[in-house]
């Protein structure tokens, strides 16, 4: 592969994930309907130098701030909500190796990044009696190397991936990120994902049988979660972006065609409104899904803005405020993406409905990402913090 680009600043982030949204958007719709993986459309991404955005500024990178990570997910994912999935994980194990890393293991793989290399994930699996309940495992060798075992599910990424960032326990049963690079001995990306949303992410199954690991690519993860940190506010924030972006991309498909394509209602005729867009209760219900997607990104924004000031002075009061910040940012723009996708048929009439048109990739894209982790949980949380202060549990998923 070609250098990718190293973008200076935020500014210039910010610049070129417009300009790739737009370019983006033109084939979101027929890749949906095919399920046509986004080979070409991830390779931009990586040229582009977006990858690298947060790579700390000491080792070469922008160090952008949360607020345009979260404008560049929020507009990647109103353009094309799966291949904003794609990297998600990718800026996650970023952050691990700030966190955890050692100045070896920072060097080397961010030197990757900026490269224009991908991380995946092989995390989440299915069958076991929770989310957290991580059975891969990473036994020792004499020699001080490792060996994997194990099976993943929804690995977004993996199969656009150079490095696999593979949860595990140890023997300890503690947790830990072994990066595996995609052609290891052992390793095994299966293309078996078949959501009936997000269908080009290639969240499908990885397999490893006793697949080795270099001493020197492990990172002790479950140390992240022994202080205050934003682990959990950073990925989450993530999937906030997504989620306003497709509330965002949905509202905008929603304008294109009722002003174009749309047919007014014949009691509006009547009363003397001759399109679609002059029917004051068409207009009624286009404020009420503004209001809606404003306040999910404002909301977002707002949640970045506490996430970096969590950053400069990291406590566990300050790190408490951004997974609030962060998962109140996070309900409302679940609620906000699948409204305003489900509402786009309301409003555009029976036309919109015909499946040649893949305006419901908008709903379904909505309705399966914001199954990641239950908004229930969130406000429960929130409402404990509000009530009677109590801080979020640091367990990596607020």
């Amino acid at each position: 592969m070609s250098p990718a680009h190293v973008i200076a600043d935020d500014a210039e982030a910010l610049t070129v994930a417009a300009s790739l949204a737009e370019e983006f958007r033109k084939g979101a719709a027929e890749r949906d309907a095919r399920r046509r993986l986004p080979h070409a459309e991830v390779e931009r991404l990586s040229a582009s130098g977006l990858l690298g955005v947060s790579v700390p500024a000491r080792f070469g990178g922008a160090d952008v701030g949360a607020g345009t990570l979260a404008e560049v997910f929020r507009l990647l994912a109103a353009a094309d909500a799966s291949l904003a999935q794609i990297p998600q994980s990718h800026f996650v194990y970023v952050n691990v190796l700030r966190r955890q890393g050692t100045h070896e293991q920072r060097e080397f793989f961010f030197g990757e990044v900026l490269a224009g290399r991908r991380f995946g994930n092989a995390q989440s699996e299915a069958g076991t009696a929770h989310v957290q309940d991580i059975r891969t495992r990473l036994v020792p060798r004499p020699d001080g190397s490792y060996v994997l075992d194990g099976v993943k599910q929804y690995s977004t990424g993996a199969l656009f991936a150079h490095w696999i960032p593979v949860l595990a326990r140890a023997g300890d049963d503690t947790l830990h990120v072994a990066f595996v690079p995609r052609g290891a001995p052992g390793l095994t990306v299966v293309d078996d994902w078949d959501g009936m949303g997000q269908r080009t992410t290639a969240s499908g199954t990885v397999r490893l049988a006793a697949v080795p690991v270099p001493p020197g690519r492990v990172v002790p993860h479950h140390l992240t979660f022994r202080g205050p940190q934003l682990h959990g506010a950073v990925a989450q924030m993530l999937h906030a972006a997504i989620d306003a972006g497709i509330a965002s991309g949905a509202l905008t498909e929603a304008v294109e065609f009722v002003r174009t394509k749309s047919r007014p209602w014949f009691e509006s005729v009547e009363e003397g409104h001759t399109t679609a867009a002059q029917d004051p209760l068409l207009i009624q219900r286009f404020g009420e899904l503004a209001v809606r997607e404003r306040a999910a990104a404002a909301l977002l924004r707002e949640a970045a803005r506490v996430v970096d000031a969590a950053r400069a002075d990291l406590s566990d009061d300050s790190a408490a405020e951004a997974s609030i910040a962060v998962a109140t940012a996070r309900v409302t723009a679940a609620e906000a993406a699948v409204e305003i996708a489900s509402a786009l048929f309301e409003v555009a009439g029976t036309r919109s409905a015909l499946d040649s048109l893949g305006l419901h990739r908008h709903w379904r894209d909505a309705r399966t990402h914001t199954l990641h982790d239950p908004a229930r949980w969130k406000v429960q949380h929130i409402g404990r913090h509000v009530l009677n202060g109590t801080r979020p549990p640091r367990h990596g998923l607020l």
